[in-house]
């Protein structure tokens, strides 16, 4: 059984920076992408961002484009959100997550077919 280890979070103020983590370990698969969900208050669960492992290509929901950054560190098998730049609106709860098909980071919905998940990182942007 696979699991996914988050730490990181907290409150932040506006124009503020969080980083959070996310360790695997007990699977083993031939490609996946991993990366985050959020969901905020009375909101449906959103890809945010995504690290391929086959080429460490990268996706990023178009609102955190430019602000937020996605990278892997092989040697500690662990994977890193820099969240720069936060806005109220990135207040949410995040949610490290794994699966072979990078669509469900894209697609509306696609939170619903993802099969493994960390516990969930609660990040506030509050003044």
């Amino acid at each position: 059984q696979g699991q996914l280890v988050e730490s990181g979070g907290g409150l932040v103020q506006p124009g503020g920076s969080v980083r959070l983590s996310c360790a695997p370990s007990g699977f083993t698969l031939d490609y996946y992408c991993i990366g985050w969900f959020r969901q905020a208050p009375g909101k449906e669960r959103e890809g945010v961002s995504c690290i391929s492992s086959v080429d460490g290509s990268t996706y990023y929901k178009d609102s955190v484009k430019g602000r937020f950054t996605i990278s892997r560190d092989n040697a500690k098998n662990t994977v890193y959100l820099q969240m720069n730049s936060l806005k109220p609106d990135d207040t949410a709860v995040y949610y490290c997550a794994i699966d072979q098909d990078p669509l469900f980071w894209v697609v509306d919905g696609g939170w619903r077919n993802v099969k493994l998940w960390g516990q969930g990182a609660p990040v506030t942007v509050s003044s």
